[in-house]
């Protein structure tokens, strides 16, 4: 058993719905077990609102967190980077783990249509804290 904590970077376009929910989930579930962090290629002036009250549903607050842009330390200083629909955006390190989580948008949407997208990144982030924490 190894003492390093491990890290996981969110990345999406905007940082703003889908990376942002799943940063929450992580740090809600997994405590300080994991580090966490979430980025967008090209980050939104803020934190799509529809997300934060999705979120909210499930006591999780996000409203503090703000749109980051995505850099290469942040991947380099990950052990995990789980991509959104950002494409070839996300800079290649070799020894990563990389994942490609097809999720629909949230942005534009209303509560009933993010839902179902909340409830899906819940059911990969507890997937993913099996596999990093409880193995």
């Amino acid at each position: 058993m190894t003492d390093h904590k491990p890290s996981v970077l969110f990345v999406c376009v905007h940082n703003a719905g889908r990376s942002q929910m799943a940063a929450g989930y992580l740090r809600h579930l997994a405590g300080d077990r994991i580090e966490v962090r979430s980025a967008g290629s090209m980050p939104a002036e803020q934190i799509n609102p529809v997300a934060v009250d999705a979120m909210r549903e499930e006591g999780i607050d996000i409203t503090a967190e703000q749109p980051k842009i995505l850099t290469t330390d942040a991947v380099q200083d990950s052990d995990v980077v789980i991509t959104m629909g950002c494409g070839d955006a996300c800079p290649f390190f070799p020894g990563k783990r990389y994942e490609d989580w097809k999720l629909n948008d949230p942005a534009g949407q209303g509560i009933d249509a993010v839902r179902p997208i909340r409830d899906d990144i819940k059911a990969r982030v507890q997937t993913l804290i099996t596999e990093l924490i409880e193995q």
